[in-house]
């Protein structure tokens, strides 16, 4: 007997509505060591949860961090690059294949983290060795021009000799783009800097005091843009700001630690490398590596207020990144030890991590994670 017609309409639209929830990205993986090759790629789909083969999509010395241009198109990349250290530049191909674009040097050391401005007008690389932050100009093709550099000064003292210079993490905007915020482990806090679109530039604003002997590493502001939360790396602790967008300023809020101190006296070795916020703002992750675990928060929207739900393993050794795949439905975790991507499904209600057994690849020593569509 062959199906009605309303039988194969309906069954029509069923199939056409899953096909339009599927969502397949590209997924970029930054490396370093001696046994990788530059940047990795495979897809990985959102409904699934599940990866594509993973395959070498540009060779690039230590390509560890990676960003993604606002337009989708273009893939930056801090590593070692013909002259030096420096940035490369791709254009994402259709199917997920990068072409050299150019490269430019950092003039100052290599770079730990790399951030492209939402205008698509510069790249923003942090040197965590030589205390510095470069400014890369983009012309309309998304070639990076010569850097300018910033110097920081001082440090804290707290932790000695560690911090007794100034050691630039990682750079991230503000959500309406006007400031930059660079982690300065060495300072213990974060430097805010003016952006200057137009040159583009960043000028010297001012400066968010955090954990003494903390080692401000990397931030993410909450989803509506009033909070930051602030992972300290040597003390493993998240400290929550409230962020003053009109004057670039923030005051200190709280910090809550990612593990017990019982925990932590276990492996002298831990320490906290990434942070990730869920798009619904009630749900915060940190990695621990070492302890080679992530911490789960639940977070009040509301009054910002933190507390710890779960420590989940990540399944891999030195978790250096994590990661969320668009949408907040999966969390990956990078193994830079045991060159391993694993996946985590997140449960939308309470936050808390699910291991996935049959949705893990082996990529070379990754430690950034980024999607592409």
């Amino acid at each position: 007997m062959r199906p009605s017609r309303p039988f194969l309409l309906i069954a029509s639209m069923l199939l056409s509505a899953a096909a339009l929830r599927a969502e397949v990205y590209q997924t970029y993986f930054g490396t370093t060591g001696r046994n990788t090759k530059g940047i990795y790629r495979a897809t990985f789909d959102t409904t699934t949860g599940k990866f594509g083969v993973p395959e070498l999509a540009a060779e690039v010395g230590a390509p560890g961090f990676l960003a993604v241009h606002p337009d989708g198109k273009k893939l930056y990349a801090a590593g070692r690059v013909e002259g030096g250290d420096g940035v490369a530049g791709y254009r994402i191909g259709a199917n997920g294949t990068l072409e050299l674009i150019n490269t430019s040097l950092t003039g100052d050391g290599s770079g730990s983290h790399i951030a492209v401005h939402p205008s698509g007008k510069f790249i923003v690389t942090t040197q965590y060795g030589t205390g510095s932050v470069a400014v890369f100009p983009l012309d309309a093709e998304g070639r990076a021009g010569k850097a300018t550099l910033t110097k920081h000064e001082g440090g804290s003292k707290v932790v000695r000799p560690r911090q007794d210079v100034p050691h630039p993490h990682s750079c991230f905007f503000s959500p309406d783009g006007r400031f930059a915020l660079v982690s300065d482990l060495g300072k213990d806090g974060i430097v805010v800097y003016r952006v200057n679109e137009q040159v583009p530039a960043l000028e010297p604003h001012g400066f968010i005091a955090s954990v003494p002997g903390g080692g401000a590493r990397h931030m993410k502001f909450s989803p509506d843009g009033k909070f930051i939360l602030s992972l300290n790396e040597m003390t493993l602790s998240v400290t929550t700001f409230a962020w003053d967008a009109a004057a670039g300023t923030a005051r200190l809020l709280h910090t809550v630690p990612a593990l017990s101190e019982e925990a932590k006296a276990g492996e002298p070795a831990n320490s906290a490398a990434e942070i990730v916020v869920h798009p619904n703002g009630r749900f915060v992750y940190s990695s621990n590596r070492g302890h080679d675990t992530v911490t789960v928060y639940s977070r009040d929207p509301a009054t910002a207020a933190l507390g710890v739900i779960q420590v989940q393993p990540v399944r891999g050794a030195h978790p250096r990144n994590i990661n969320l795949a668009p949408g907040g439905a999966w969390l990956l975790t990078a193994g830079q030890d045991s060159s391993t991507i694993a996946v985590h499904k997140v449960n939308q209600e309470t936050g808390r991590l699910t291991y996935q057994t049959a949705s893990v690849i082996n990529v070379p020593m990754p430690i950034c994670i980024v999607f592409a569509k």
